[in-house]
């Protein structure tokens, strides 16, 4: 019978082998923290960049503009303007008194400055050619409304009646500002169109 002789190669023992630990090899752990420092740099910078760009997409005039959106605070709006309108713009000549004492109820800032220079012309035509106005708003569209302000667009049919002659009717135009005040919408500026 033959002997096999096997021969085994012993490799020389290395030592003992450091423990990569959960970072992995040293050279790892020195690009991991520079890496993780500007990888969160970087997302908070997105984040702050998308932040501020989507906060300009919902603050648009467009989404601030009530009048869009607050059909109660629209209605309401139209109807106090329309109704007031409607009292400083119609007079009589035995009536003058009643409609400038609405007008200082209805009406503040510059419209009542303007107002009150005007209507003393007014009362003194009222009063020479017995004219009686009546003023009526037709339509009245809410343009812009934020808060407290106003802007509207108002058409308004007017009836001159001078004793003995037939009646006159005639159209305006108006651009109005608004401002609430004590739950009821006053006028402060009036611009004829």
């Amino acid at each position: 019978m033959k002997q096999s002789t096997a021969t085994a190669t012993i490799a020389p023992d290395p030592g003992p082998v450091p423990d990569p630990g959960p970072e992995g090899t040293p050279a790892r752990r020195r690009w991991t923290r520079p890496v993780a420092a500007v990888l969160a740099v970087a997302l908070l910078g997105v984040g702050g960049t998308l932040f501020v760009q989507g906060r300009q997409l919902r603050d648009t005039p467009a989404t601030s503009n009530h009048a869009l959106t607050d059909s109660a605070a629209t209605t309401q709006v139209a109807g106090d303007v329309s109704s007031a309108l409607g009292k400083v713009f119609s007079y009589s000549p035995q009536a003058t008194a009643a409609t400038k004492e609405s007008a200082k109820q209805l009406l503040a800032g510059r419209a009542l400055q303007q107002y009150a220079a005007l209507f003393g012309q007014v009362e003194k035509q009222a009063a020479d050619q017995k004219l009686t106005l009546t003023s009526q708003a037709v339509r009245a569209g809410v343009t812009r409304l934020t808060g407290g302000s106003a802007h509207l667009l108002v058409f308004l049919d007017q009836v001159y009646e001078r004793e003995g002659k037939a009646a006159t009717t005639a159209a305006a135009q108006l651009s109005v500002t608004a401002e609430l005040r004590d739950g009821h919408w006053r006028i402060v500026d009036i611009t004829s169109r």
